[in-house]
Formats: C-alpha cells, sequence, structure tokens
C-alpha cells in the first residue's frame, strides 16, 4: 500500500444480501469512527448472481440499524475474475467461499489475499460465519455480533498501516 493509495477490503458470501453486506458496513464504520474512513475502502460480493442489483435483505438492514449502522446504500453484486485485482484483501464469510474464491484465483497472488473473516476472532468457536438466510431475525442479530467481533479485529491488524507515518522521511 502506497501513501496515496487506500487498502481495498472486500467480504465475499453467497448472495451478498446477509453477512458480506454486513462485514462491509461495519469495518467501513470502524475506519471512519477512526479518522481513516480515506485510507480504506470496504465492500463486499457474493459467489452467485442471484440476488444481482438487490439491496441487503430486511432483516441484514434492520440488524444494522439496531446497533448504529447504516446499510441503505448496499446493492448486491457478484464477485468476477477483475475483483481480485481491484482489492488488496479477499475476506470469505466461511469455508464454502474461501474454497470457491481460491479456485477462482488464477495466480498465487490472487489465492494468497483470500482469507476467513473469523480467523481475526481469537475466541471464535467455528471458522464460518452462519448463514442466516433461512433463519429468524435473532439470527441476524446473532451473526452481526460475529461479524462486529471479527472485523474488529481484523481492523486492529489493518489499523497501523493505514495510518500515516509520523516519523520524517530522511533525506
Amino acid at each position: 500500500m502506497t501513501s496515496s493509495e487506500p487498502f481495498r477490503v472486500i467480504f465475499v458470501c453467497t448472495g451478498n444480501i446477509c453477512r458480506s453486506p454486513m462485514a462491509e458496513v461495519v469495518l467501513r464504520d470502524l475506519a471512519d469512527k477512526q479518522g481513516l474512513g480515506s485510507r480504506l475502502i470496504s465492500s463486499s460480493a457474493s459467489t452467485g448472481e442471484w440476488h444481482v442489483g438487490e439491496r441487503a435483505d430486511q432483516r441484514t438492514l434492520d440488524a444494522l440499524e439496531s446497533r448504529g449502522y447504516d446499510g441503505s446504500l448496499h446493492r448486491a453484486r457478484p464477485f468476477t475474475a477483475a475483483t481480485f485485482a481491484e482489492n488488496d484483501l479477499v475476506v470469505a464469510l466461511d469455508r464454502t467461499h474461501e474454497r470457491i474464491l481460491r479456485e477462482w484465483a488464477r495466480t498465487d497472488d490472487e489465492e494468497g489475499k483470500v482469507t476467513l473473516l473469523m480467523s481475526f476472532d481469537r475466541d471464535a468457536d467455528s471458522m464460518d460465519v452462519p448463514d442466516p438466510y433461512y433463519a429468524d431475525t435473532a439470527t441476524f442479530d446473532y451473526v452481526l455480533a460475529m461479524i462486529e467481533t471479527a472485523t474488529r479485529g481484523l481492523f486492529r491488524q489493518l489499523e497501523p498501516a493505514l495510518r500515516p507515518s509520523r516519523i520524517p522521511p530522511r533525506l
């Protein structure tokens, strides 16, 4: 990452209407609150094309809003071959997405960008964020709490590199 280019993180789940939009919004909020919003770009995408162009699931929007986040601008989009080049880090929401993304990677560099969100939660019981789509509202809240914890862990790792250096360059 150069000092003029933002670091780009994309979160990936199945339909890009539940889990990945939650993570996208949470990471963006963390960066904004730390004054680093211009240094980090958070986005999300899907492994399938079922919901392209749709808003996040209403239960996702409700869960986000109940915790003070705004997911209203989200529109689902698919992960494409170009998405690897457009992002510095590709964060899968479960091991199925991770496997798919690694299969889609054309180079070792692209494959090296893929990681699991839950790997940033030291206390996680599982590496998979469960899909709440067929569940109740309480499950959306539970999933958002998981995502918040892991995303805070991810942000803690990224933050030092996002902050401008306070040491003047040597001449």
